[in-house]
């Protein structure tokens, strides 16, 4: 029984002899949250196109749920809702309308699912409200109805809290949480907000001009991201030449503000804060810390980025 529900085996994409994917091995397991990050441009868009029929490679391959060949692809497609871009909505239709003019257009029978997706994305008090007259939250809402009407199993979301306000961003994330634990669906989910995917994620892909860099479990990610002690002092010099020469450690590095980052001997917090006390300082700020997504990402791809 494969246990996986997309893998991409050297998956290569060109454009105008121009890398969009670049020898591409990527794979999700069955009921994983996979967080896909990386800059714009860097081929996020281009793999998750392929994975839904959108575009074709050009060297390479994809399986679906084991399936490889070109019917079984088709086939394996149909199991498989997505939002890509912006959702494609009838603007001068209700929500429900909207749904059952999918519903029809895809092949679903029974209309039982109408109220039930409804309901499901929190869209079924809005009646005779025209989908040109939601706000940008209750569109997101509805492409993602639209996505789940033929209860698939593999969720293909493309930055799907893009424009978002904080409430709507958070009640995004919660659905799709619920989705995952409760439905067991897997979801692939592409974004810029990193601090979003570390909330959501419980495997990640980076992907940086066209190569995808690593992929790792949240586990594995939390193992990677150093821990490390912040320390704010009334003068930076001094604390940087106390903990060198107290501490017997030169794994620290002095941030443009002055403020230092010290990963080194941090066992003991107490006595460190103890021995830069004792030699002088003010302490202004310390305290443990430990980088997130977004900081190991910037060090993974080699500097700051724009995602």
């Amino acid at each position: 029984m494969n246990d996986h529900v997309l893998q991409s085996n050297q998956l290569t994409k060109k454009f105008k002899g121009a890398f969009a994917l670049d020898k591409v091995n990527l794979s999700i397991r069955k009921g994983s949250i996979y967080g896909f990050i990386g800059q714009n441009g860097a081929g996020k868009s281009t793999l998750i196109r392929i994975a839904a029929g959108l575009a074709f490679p050009t060297d390479g391959h994809i399986e679906l749920f084991g399936a490889g060949g070109e019917l079984e692809l088709v086939q394996a497609r149909k199991r498989i809702g997505s939002i890509i871009e912006n959702p494609a909505l009838f603007p001068n239709m209700t929500a429900a309308e909207n749904l059952e003019a999918n519903r029809i257009l895809r092949g679903i029978p029974g209309k039982e699912c109408i109220g039930r997706t409804l309901a499901l994305v929190g869209l079924q008090d809005t009646g005779r409200k025209k989908a040109k007259n939601f706000s940008l939250g209750m569109k997101q809402r509805l492409g993602l109805g639209i996505a789940l009407l033929s209860d698939p199993e593999f969720l293909i979301l493309d930055e799907p809290t893009n424009g978002l306000d904080p409430m709507g961003v958070v009640e995004m994330r919660e659905l799709l949480v619920r989705l995952n634990r409760e439905r067991g669906i897997t979801i692939l989910i592409s974004s810029h907000i990193l601090s979003e995917v570390y909330l959501l994620a419980t495997h990640y892909g980076i992907i940086h001009h066209g190569r995808l860099l690593e992929q790792l479990t949240a586990q594995e990610l939390k193992g990677k991201c150093q821990q490390y002690i912040h320390i704010k002092s009334d003068n930076p010099d001094k604390a940087s030449a106390v903990i060198q020469n107290g501490l017997k450690t030169s794994d620290f590095e002095v941030m443009p503000d002055g403020s230092i980052k010290l990963y080194g001997k941090i066992e003991r917090p107490g006595e460190i804060s103890a021995l830069l006390v004792s030699s002088g300082l003010m302490l202004e700020q310390f305290m443990p810390m430990g980088e997130d997504l977004e900081s190991y990402f910037t060090k993974r791809i080699g500097g700051i980025s724009h995602v």
